[in-house]
């Protein structure tokens, strides 16, 4: 197929790329190359050999309707991640992920194109799945900054007030977005839904967890955690662990998320299905910690020991791991670099 992947240029959509080029896809690359992810260089993006590359933002209808053409499938990578600075970045947001996704989507609609593979996030969980031994599965609460500052990081449970047991969450948990990343993820969900259903396409979502690996970006107010405690110990600094360490995570190597989109859109080269939209969790399936990452990563790298300091991000949530049986089963793909395996090869690996 000839492929078009968004922000093919960045951390995982360039893997995404060599993965699609590998398996014998033609692809053609729109990345506007965002400071936040490229540095403010403005150098042409290293891709693999085969792969095209158009300099454009899919904000700018006349760029997207250039790339559209002759394009059997679009890779829609491209977006704005993380928790930001503050909330000054709210528009900056929801200009990058939904409105360049809506100006996609029509362009999509207009060019004929009717299969999408959408990058999404875990985000939109919100907290993750958690039981009280008398009440069952509950919902917590938001996370207050009295009992932040008090140091008491797990959530009770919000009907009796007992300790909570965390577990996997899968597709069919209720979403609650609780940053502004996690509202525009969200929100391109539904409008990817929306725009098969008005135009007889066909969408996938990818809810990626924790991403690491190989040409990560530099720490920046944009950065997730690995890359944080990456770049601390390449300056010989202590990766520094918010909270008290123990947040729960799913891990899942960059080369795994690009063996789920190679695996989703050969299903979506597949005869239509009834269903018009599909979300799957993309995760490792093995339960860490961060404590466990920035422990693994200083000592795969012999760098200094984590320090625990006891901050925290109002926006972060407490346990957030993933169940992807869905995946497993109906993509026909399991990940494959273990926790141990891909810690030690980020620990060195060069960073974006």
């Amino acid at each position: 197929m000839d492929v078009l992947v968004t922000g093919g240029a960045g951390f995982i959509g360039s893997a995404v790329v060599a993965r699609l080029l590998g398996a014998g896809h033609r692809v053609r690359v729109l990345d506007a190359l965002l400071p936040a992810a490229h540095g403010d260089g403005g150098q042409r993006p290293r891709l693999p050999d085969g792969a095209e590359f158009r300099h454009g933002d899919v904000r700018d209808a006349e760029a997207v309707r250039r790339a559209l053409d002759g394009v059997d499938a679009v890779c829609h990578q491209a977006a704005m991640v993380g928790l930001g600075k503050d909330l000054a970045d709210l528009p900056a947001y929801v200009g990058c992920n939904d409105l360049g996704t809506a100006v996609l989507l029509a362009g999509m609609e207009r060019a004929g194109v009717r299969r999408l593979l959408l990058a999404g996030s875990m985000v939109v969980y919100g907290e993750g799945r958690y039981d009280c031994p008398e009440h069952g599965r509950v919902a917590p609460g938001p996370r207050h900054p009295a009992e932040l500052d008090a140091g008491r990081f797990e959530p009770p449970c919000p009907r009796c007030g007992e300790p909570l047991v965390p577990g996997l969450v899968d597709e069919t948990a209720p979403v609650d977005p609780r940053s502004v990343y996690a509202a525009t993820k969200l929100a391109q969900e539904h409008l990817a839904a929306a725009w098969a259903r008005g135009c007889g396409g066909r969408a996938i979502a990818l809810r990626y967890h924790n991403v690491y690996g190989p040409g990560m970006p530099r720490d920046t107010p944009y950065s997730g955690v690995a890359a944080l405690f990456r770049s601390a110990l390449e300056r010989g600094e202590a990766p520094r662990v918010f909270e008290d360490g123990g947040q729960r995570r799913d891990f899942v190597h960059v080369a795994d998320v690009a063996a789920a989109n190679l695996a989703a859109l050969d299903v979506l080269a597949k005869p239509a299905a009834a269903t018009v939209f599909r979300a799957y969790n993309v995760g490792s399936g093995v339960v860490h910690t961060v404590a466990e990452l920035a422990a693994g990563l200083a000592a795969a790298r012999g760098g200094p020991a984590p320090v625990t300091t006891g901050e925290y991000r109002l926006g972060d949530v407490r346990h957030i791991t993933a169940d992807s049986g869905r995946a497993r089963a109906e993509l026909s793909w399991r990940p494959a670099v273990g926790f141990a395996e891909g810690v030690a090869e980020f620990a060195t690996a060069r960073l974006r």
